[in-house]
């Protein structure tokens, strides 16, 4: 049966959140703000139930709010793409703010969670206006068309969802652990690289490195860009600690070779240059090191590549450039407006970072060697274990895990 959205599913609008809730506890209604919505999704929730304001049903018809039922799936409908493809269902009578958008499937025809992961699926920038900040639009949702199951099938595909859904959560959770054991492990040997109470010595980044330059988007912008050939890499492209190729883009040899000062080498570290700061995956400042081999590569506009001298180790120092000491550092730095930032290259040269014996970095460095080598076993896990669901669904069982 195939339906428009409209046809079987309630939306619903949020609400201006005035100032005066921020903090509020003595109402009976959550408030959500679009920051909660962010807040549950990366704790690994799907359920919205983490909040921090609260209204009462005097408060409510006050502002004329607007009361969401639960089982809404509810996202933000301004921002980003990553902003927009955050989701999660409401677990009780509340009001969300009017940076928020919720669909609510009606009970005859969907159930609640088979329809959030049908949300799920969807990319929200899809259906946004293009404007500066993207604004998903209510009405290209309402003509949405869904192909809808049977009960029957529905439950299955929600019961098979929730135990990948579970599997994937505990990797995310296993991999928090080691990230937290790298922190911990640092501030032992190094302390805060900011406030250097250790009292090692401090150099600019400038001054043990060989090369600090920024790339250039090439004339005629994504024109030049190729089915294969020398990667592209974007700011999109580099995270914390993390080089993400999943969207990457090629350019030509020749355009390369007329980029050749900005042509990446074997653990260049690789420094976004703009962009927001009020996210908690701010997008300004994120630092990773290049694993591929020397020249296959080359960078845009909106990144730095810093390529460091021998006298220091590069896995340390882009561990000090991502650490949390280190993004409270770039947002005094940084420079530019409220939402959109940007750090100058006489800021990425003044970076200071400190230097313990180059022995003990190198230690350091092995320990992190270590632990990406217990990273990889468990991707075989999660694999494994998604096998064993899909193969019981085969033979039309599901079975526990």
């Amino acid at each position: 049966m195939i339906k428009k959205l409209k046809e079987v599913c309630d939306f619903y609008t949020g609400t201006g959140f005035p100032i005066k809730y921020q903090g509020k506890t003595e109402g009976i209604f959550p408030f959500y703000k679009v920051g909660d919505i962010a807040n549950n999704v990366m704790s690994g929730n799907i359920y919205l139930s983490h909040c921090n304001n609260y209204i009462s049903l005097d408060d409510i018809k006050e502002i004329k709010g607007t009361i969401i039922p639960e089982g809404v799936v509810v996202f933000a409908k301004i921002g980003e793409a990553l902003k927009l493809n955050r989701r999660v269902i409401t677990t009780r009578k509340c009001l969300i703010d009017n940076n928020a958008m919720g669909i609510g499937a009606k009970p005859e025809y969907l159930d609640s969670k088979f329809f959030y992961y049908y949300m799920k699926k969807l990319k929200m920038e899809t259906y946004a206006e293009s404007t500066t900040v993207p604004s998903v639009r209510k009405s290209r949702l309402e003509e949405l068309l869904i192909d809808i199951p049977s009960f029957e099938k529905q439950k299955l595909i929600v019961n098979i969802l929730s135990k990948i859904h579970n599997i994937i959560n505990n990797r995310r959770i296993q991999l928090l652990k080691f990230e937290e054991l790298i922190k911990a492990r640092f501030v032992e040997m190094f302390g805060d690289p900011i406030d250097n109470f250790q009292k090692w010595p401090v150099k600019k980044l400038k001054d043990i490195s060989s090369l600090i330059t920024n790339g250039n988007t090439p004339k005629g912008g994504s024109s030049n860009y190729v089915n294969e050939g020398i990667i592209f890499i974007r700011s999109q492209n580099v995270w914390r600690n993390r080089i993400d190729l999943s969207d990457v883009v090629y350019i030509d040899e020749s355009t390369h070779n007329g980029m050749s000062k900005s042509s990446v080498h074997h653990n260049d570290i690789l420094i976004t240059k703009t962009g927001r700061i009020n996210t908690e995956n701010s997008s300004l400042g994120r630092a990773a090191l290049y694993q591929g081999d020397d020249n296959t590569a080359n960078i845009n506009g909106h990144v730095y590549l810093v390529r460091l001298k021998d006298c220091v180790n590069p896995q340390f120092v882009v561990t000090i450039l991502t650490s949390e000491a280190y993004r409270k550092y770039i947002r005094k730095v940084c420079v530019g407006g409220i939402d959109k930032r940007q750090i100058n290259l006489d800021q990425v040269e003044n970076f200071p970072i400190i230097q313990p014996p180059l022995a003990d970095q190198i230690m350091f460095a092995s320990l992190l060697k270590q632990i990406d080598k217990s990273k990889v076993v468990v991707p075989s896990k999660i694999k494994n274990a998604i096998f064993a669901i899909m193969l019981s669904v085969s033979f039309g069982q599901i079975t526990s895990i």
